[in-house]
């Protein structure tokens, strides 16, 4: 008895929880390398972690990870990928207003069993007309549910017609007739439309298309085979995609501070876009800037709170408790922490600001308890490590550089010197700014040479899929809630036990006194 009192006496002395450990180093800044987590008793298995996180009303992940609003990382693609893996991706503002929504619909009209507008072609097309429609879009599909001006089904366009050979016919004179055509009334699809459709692609062996019509004959959807079987995959599957209600991928959105000729905000014109982000599904809008502390995304905040109540906010960057209180009170639900941790931000050694990346999410942290509102790190992370002691404090990662060299990722791709890289740049970059973000910064639309970058240009070496990378960071923080004995997030943070390590200790800590042969992913 009288060992183990002082078993727990010494490792309370030495291994402290976060209270203890930063409020007693309030005087220094600490980041991920500065502190290593102590383990503790556990009877749970790297498999048995619970990763969801409900960040808001409305608003739950399967997996705390989010990719960032960066201009060479998340686009539809990324958020899909994303949000198939149960996190969330948020779509940059670095292109127009109806560029950004159609890269929102995209994630939201992707598998998500009926397609409620489905592509179509007219009987007096021709078939060049539609396989140039294919090019011109970039479809990954041929098949086409062909509708008269007043949208009666008239046909089926079969892919297998869809080739050059038969590109002088018409659309009539290639289309399966209406009478051939296999369809479902709307109002027969009932409570769960899914099992209703996959009842009928098991009952009708070789038919990989259901077209869903209204009383008239009116088109009013189309289910794919594929997509029915990949629902019901999911419905089974241990982790599951990020959905809303109507079994669409979650997608955020993210909105910088519209500016007019006279230098106030352009209320209208970012009301405006929000107003068409939530017809289009978004789950969630975030007011993303260098300095989140500051009137302007105070005033947009409270504006779009005002007009959308239920709507989540995302709403950013601090470093402080000042800072989260500010945009908690204005109405945000969510707040992003961090201040040039990023691998491409430049911020501190530019302006002199910035706090080390765990020292200011447990400020933040603390904060955000009191307000009763969510806080995600953003910036600083290069492994999965990072991403736990992170979730010590926070509720969600927001990543960029890891996930910049993914397929999915919109960077340019060149080869230097037999290798292939993607383009990775800072939004505080110039080039990035000239492009959209400068408001990002606090700056105009105009750059000229007197505005100081706060970003870098970058290259990342192409890296495998979103899918693979997403699985060794999961994998790594599975690992780590089960050496701290954590089955939930929440158990996470409240069973942390931190200690600071010296650079010596930082080099014990990665593979040393070797000739690696062979890297690991994580």
């Amino acid at each position: 008895m009288e060992n183990a009192t002082l078993s727990a006496n010494l490792d309370e002395l030495f291994y402290q929880p976060a209270d203890r450990f930063f409020t007693s180093r309030s005087h220094v800044g600490l980041t991920f390398d500065d502190v290593t987590l102590a383990t503790q008793y556990t009877e749970i298995l790297p498999k048995d972690p619970h990763l969801d996180i409900r960040l808001a009303d409305g608003l739950t992940l399967h997996i705390p990870v989010i990719s960032s609003d960066m201009d060479t990382v998340t686009e539809s693609r990324m958020a899909i990928a994303m949000a198939l893996n149960g996190g969330l991706g948020l779509i940059h503002y670095n292109s127009s207003p109806r560029e950004q929504l159609s890269e929102v619909t995209r994630v939201k009209n992707h598998v998500h069993g009926l397609i409620q507008d489905p592509i179509t072609v007219s009987p007096e097309q021709s078939i060049g007309d539609v396989i140039e429609m294919i090019t011109k879009r970039k479809f990954a599909f041929s098949t086409f549910p062909v509708v008269d001006g007043t949208d009666r089904l008239t046909g089926l366009l079969p892919g297998h017609v869809v080739k050059q050979r038969y590109a002088k016919r018409t659309v009539a004179e290639a289309l399966t007739p209406r009478g051939q055509v296999h369809t479902i009334k709307q109002a027969e699809l009932g409570a769960d439309p899914i099992a209703r459709a996959d009842k009928f692609f098991t009952d009708h062996p070789g038919i990989h298309k259901l077209i869903v019509v209204d009383g008239q004959d009116r088109l009013k959807g189309l289910f794919t085979m594929s997509d029915i079987e990949r629902i019901s995959f999911e419905r089974s599957a241990a982790l599951k995609p990020a959905r809303d209600s109507q079994f669409r991928l979650l997608c955020g959105a993210a909105l910088a501070p519209v500016k007019q000729p006279d230098g106030s905000l352009d209320r209208e014109k970012y009301l405006g876009q929000v107003g068409h982000l939530v017809d289009r599904g978004v789950d969630v809008v975030a007011v993303s800037t260098a300095h989140g502390h500051s009137v302007g995304v105070g005033e947009m905040v409270r504006a779009i709170r005002g007009a959308f109540p239920k709507l989540p906010i995302i709403a950013g960057n601090v470093t402080t408790a000042g800072g989260v209180d500010y945009l908690a009170d204005a109405g945000a639900n969510i707040i992003k922490v961090g201040q040039g941790p990023g691998s491409i931000c430049t911020t501190r050694i530019v302006a002199g600001v910035g706090i080390p990346q765990l020292t200011a999410l447990y400020v933040a942290a603390r904060a955000a308890a009191e307000k009763k509102v969510a806080i995600v790190a953003d910036g600083g992370i290069t492994k999965s490590g990072d991403i736990v002691k992170a979730l010590t404090l926070a509720q969600a990662v927001v990543c960029g550089g890891l996930f910049a060299g993914c397929p999915e990722a919109p960077g340019q791709i060149m080869e230097i010197n037999g290798k292939v890289y993607k383009q990775y740049r800072g939004m505080g970059s110039v080039s990035a700014m000239k492009a959209g973000s400068a408001a990002r910064y606090g700056h105009g639309a105009e750059i000229s040479k007197k505005v100081a970058a706060e970003g870098v240009e970058a290259l990342k070496e192409v890296s495998g899929s979103v899918d693979s990378v997403l699985a060794q960071l999961i994998g790594g923080i599975r690992s780590g809630m089960g050496y701290l004995g954590a089955r939930t997030l929440e158990e996470l943070r409240a069973k942390a036990r931190y200690i600071q390590v010296t650079q010596a200790g930082q080099r014990e800590a990665a593979p040393h006194d070797i000739i690696e042969v062979k890297t690991g992913n994580v």
